[in-house]
């Protein structure tokens, strides 16, 4: 009896752990590939587990803060999302999600990035 509770605790907090997951970027193509000057592009993000994108909100950042909806589909695999970013001009700019994972945890993350001209 004396093993008994901490072995019960133990086997609960091991299969509850992907119970409380969010979904978390793990990778996003700003890193690999600049959005061009003045031309429309697509970002892809990859997330940790599935999104329920018809409740989730993406929006774009410019300067002095306007924020405005930009399309997200889902992308070939599981957990991935292509957002389509209209044609920017040089400057500042972030990606700001608000999305549900597949067990209907929300997360919220920002995703800064320039758009520059090239060299």
């Amino acid at each position: 009896m004396r093993y008994l509770q901490p072995a019960l605790l133990a086997l609960a907090l091991t299969f509850s752990t992907g119970v409380f997951a969010h979904a978390v970027v793990t990778h996003n193509s700003l890193k690999l590939k600049p959005v061009p000057v003045n031309q429309a592009s697509q970002v892809e993000l990859t997330f940790n587990s599935k999104v329920e994108l018809d409740l989730s909100e993406v929006f774009l950042v410019s300067a002095g803060d306007k924020m405005q909806v930009i399309p997200a589909t889902p992308g070939a695999k599981a957990g991935t999302v292509l957002l389509d970013l209209p044609a920017l001009e040089p400057g500042e700019y972030a990606i700001k999600l608000k999305i549900f994972a597949a067990d209907g945890h929300l997360s919220e993350d920002l995703l800064r990035f320039f758009v520059k001209q090239p060299k």
